[in-house]
């Protein structure tokens, strides 16, 4: 996955706004709170970095090509970071990040879900 497939795929969550910080790194948040970072590339791969549930946690950060994500998963927080080959499909990657939104947008307030029109009601 390129940067720019990363940054559109992305973009076309709900409610999602974008920054470039901590240097180089495209984050992108839902209702203020990340849930998805990329930076680095190594040859043609983006490093992404997302959220996951404690189960895919475990899963995940056994795949080659994924680990827990530097400072994030460390602290026994559940994100993972795709960081080289093989690593997941573009597709896989997909759901992981929409996954990902889905997770950060469902811990927000339902008041804030329905500003951003993440729920009805």
């Amino acid at each position: 996955m390129t940067l720019e497939e990363y940054n559109d795929f992305c973009g076309s969550l709900p409610a999602t706004t974008h920054i470039v910080q901590w240097g180089d790194a495209h984050v992108w948040k839902v209702g203020g709170k990340v849930f998805a970072i990329a930076g680095w590339d190594e040859g043609d791969l983006t490093g992404i970095t997302f959220k996951t549930t404690p189960t895919e946690f475990d899963f995940l950060q056994e795949m080659p090509g994924l680990r827990p994500a530097p400072y994030l998963g460390s602290r026994g927080f559940t994100w993972i970071q795709h960081y080289k080959e093989p690593g997941l499909d573009d597709e896989q990657l997909f759901e992981q990040l929409e996954d990902s939104h889905r997770i950060i947008a469902g811990a927000l307030s339902k008041k804030k879900q329905r500003e951003l029109g993440i729920v009805e009601g």
